[in-house]
């Protein structure tokens, strides 16, 4: 019994990285399993947010408090590089989901469609007729 109480603490007691791996399996299922380019874009969002909760979890100190010295030798300090790191990178990823959006923008002008199989089904029939490439 006593185990089963350590194995269910370390369980209970790590649950964020569970919800990491939960989130990074569903954003890499939706990337893989999907056609549709903006429903990849979400799943690179989810995947990317799975990234950022296990940053933040590892920057976590128990007891941790800003750090600011006090003169006190025993006091201990959180780490504010990681959060200042997923903060840049929230940004830059935001700049990537509009620049993602964009161009499922322009393939939809292009070729009329943004799931993934039609727009290879209509490059190979152009390449067959010796189109080239859609502009």
């Amino acid at each position: 019994m006593a185990d089963f109480d350590h194995l269910s603490g370390l369980v209970l007691g790590l649950y964020n990285y569970w919800i990491v791996i939960a989130l990074m399996m569903t954003g890499l299922y939706i990337v893989m399993a999907c056609g549709n380019l903006v429903k990849k874009i979400v799943g690179l969002n989810v995947f990317q947010t799975s990234v950022f909760l296990f940053y933040i979890s590892m920057g976590k100190v128990e007891g941790g408090t800003a750090p600011i010295l006090t003169g006190d030798p025993a006091e201990v300090f959180s780490n504010p590089l990681p959060h200042v790191l997923i903060l840049t990178a929230i940004v830059v990823g935001v700049a990537g989901t509009a620049l993602g959006l964009a161009l499922a923008v322009r393939i939809r002008e292009s070729y009329g469609t943004i799931e993934e199989d039609e727009i290879n089904e209509a490059d190979i029939s152009d390449a067959r007729l010796g189109k080239g490439s859609r502009a």
